[in-house]
């Protein structure tokens, strides 16, 4: 079964910034990559379930015109909507996902540090979503730590390969590390391929 809210609560019922985002340079490097591998320069509208406390809802802003972040857990969504406050573009709600998944269309979804928590049909059930929400050539990223942890039900190296299984989508990053797994994949297109890569949108191939 999936990781029970329980958990979620208890961390941040005693701090802030549980796993301390905010601060950690691993974290601040991983979210720099994880943003330095969108292959576009600039997203029309992003979704980032899971945001915390927003560290990397801060970088998505930078790039993208809309972005619509949340959590399940109230005072992570209060966190984040206090730093991302002088941004207009942003948006911070609380959403208990997959049910409560927004409507709407997007052409960046990033689902960081998230899919470990579901259990094998939740998950599923999320991915479809995400792709289904995607516009044809949209973003989809996700980057997992890949290290075993008692709360988490798999790591980056076993949720590798779900994502890569996904119909209709073309991997553009596949970045491995000891410590986490970060991998872009593009909505193929309605001719039913990728769209050109970042040299082709600038003229160099």
């Amino acid at each position: 079964m999936s990781t029970p809210s329980s958990y979620f609560d208890e961390m941040y019922r005693g701090a802030e910034d549980p796993w301390h985002l905010a601060e950690r340079w691993y974290e601040h490097r991983k979210y720099d990559l994880t943003v330095a591998s969108l292959p576009r320069r600039r997203y029309r509208s992003c979704f980032e379930p899971a945001c915390s406390v927003g560290e990397l809802t801060l970088r998505l802003a930078e790039r993208c015109d809309r972005v619509l972040a949340c959590d399940r857990v109230a005072p992570a969504v209060e966190t984040a909507r206090a730093r991302t406050a002088g941004l207009p573009q942003v948006t911070v709600a609380r959403h208990v996902l997959p049910g409560e998944w927004p409507e709407g269309r997007f052409d960046l979804v990033v689902l960081s540090e998230l899919l470990y928590y579901f259990d094998e049909p939740t998950r599923d059930e999320v991915l479809a979503r995400a792709v289904d929400a995607l516009e044809p050539a949209g973003t989809l990223v996700a980057v997992h730590w890949n290290h075993p942890v008692p709360e988490h039900l798999a790591t980056g190296d076993e949720l590798a390969p779900v994502l890569a299984a996904l119909p209709g989508l073309a991997r553009v990053v596949d970045h491995r590390e000891d410590d986490f797994v970060l991998q872009v994949f593009e909505r193929l297109g309605a001719d039913g391929g990728p769209g050109p890569g970042p040299a082709a949108r600038e003229g160099l191939v």
